[in-house]
């Protein structure tokens, strides 16, 4: 965050726990090259490289949608076949991909979000939410309520990613 004088006691408690999370995240790269970053570990489509992206697109959507509203999104009801293969290829390291390009893209979002939290006018501030099968019709988020999502998203795939990474190489997060 460039300016924490700016942060209320809400929003650095918010901010730090999805600083932490990131970091849990992150950590599981540790000493990695981009070959394992990218390797399949389980039965899942999920890698190293490819949970950092997806958490990255994640986080990016829904501070466009803290700051656009709906309209910053995608209609989900309206994918295309294409979509979901743009959607499916953020699960993974594509060619040419490397991990530390991954991690620095990564971190620019992240301090992006950071800076739009901690001078966001009103983290009350709602929208409706994008036309989704697993979004109940008419619901409004806050944007309070979408960085608690960022946060449980976040937390969710950091835990994948040590599963994962414990298959790589038996490496742990913690422990």
């Amino acid at each position: 965050m460039s300016d924490t004088a700016t942060a209320t006691d809400e929003r650095a408690d918010l901010l730090a726990v999805l600083a932490q999370q990131r970091y849990f995240l992150r950590f599981t790269t540790r000493d990695l090259t981009d070959e394992q970053a990218g390797r399949r570990t389980t039965v899942s489509e999920l890698c190293l490289g490819g949970l950092i992206k997806h958490v990255t697109s994640v986080e990016r959507g829904w501070v466009d949608f803290i700051l656009e509203g709906p309209s910053a999104m995608q209609d989900f009801t309206k994918m295309t076949e294409a979509d979901f293969q743009k959607r499916a290829d953020e699960f993974r390291m594509l060619p040419g991909e490397t991990l530390e390009g991954v991690l620095a893209e990564y971190a620019k979002v992240a301090a992006r979000t950071d800076e739009i939290v901690a001078t966001l006018p009103d983290l009350g501030a709602t929208h409706p939410l994008p036309k989704a099968p697993w979004f109940q019709p008419d619901a409004e988020w806050s944007a309070r309520r979408v960085l608690m999502h960022i946060i449980a998203e976040t937390s969710q795939h950091a835990g994948h990613a040590d599963i994962v990474r414990e298959s790589l190489d038996g490496a742990k997060t913690m422990g």
